[in-house]
């Protein structure tokens, strides 16, 4: 026999996240931020690399494996 399924009023909503930019309460339209604001608060600091990963390079400093082929051109093959 088929399992029967819960009644929608029983079911438990999943939480309600805090947007990250402001920590108010995130709306469904705006996933994860509350506000058409605080995501373009969040594409601001992307695009102004305000997000970084960091490392021991320099700016500018090529990996051993990424100098490419033997003239130096990144790339050629």
């Amino acid at each position: 026999m088929a399992k029967k399924f819960k009644d929608p009023a029983e079911v438990v909503p999943l939480k309600i996240r805090k947007c990250p930019i402001c920590g108010k309460p995130a709306k469904r339209v705006y996933q994860p931020f509350c506000s058409d604001h605080c995501a373009d608060v969040d594409l601001g600091r992307w695009l102004n690399e305000g997000y970084r990963i960091p490392t021991n390079e320099a700016p500018g400093e090529l990996a051993d494996d990424d100098t490419g082929d033997e003239d130096g051109v990144p790339g050629k093959r």
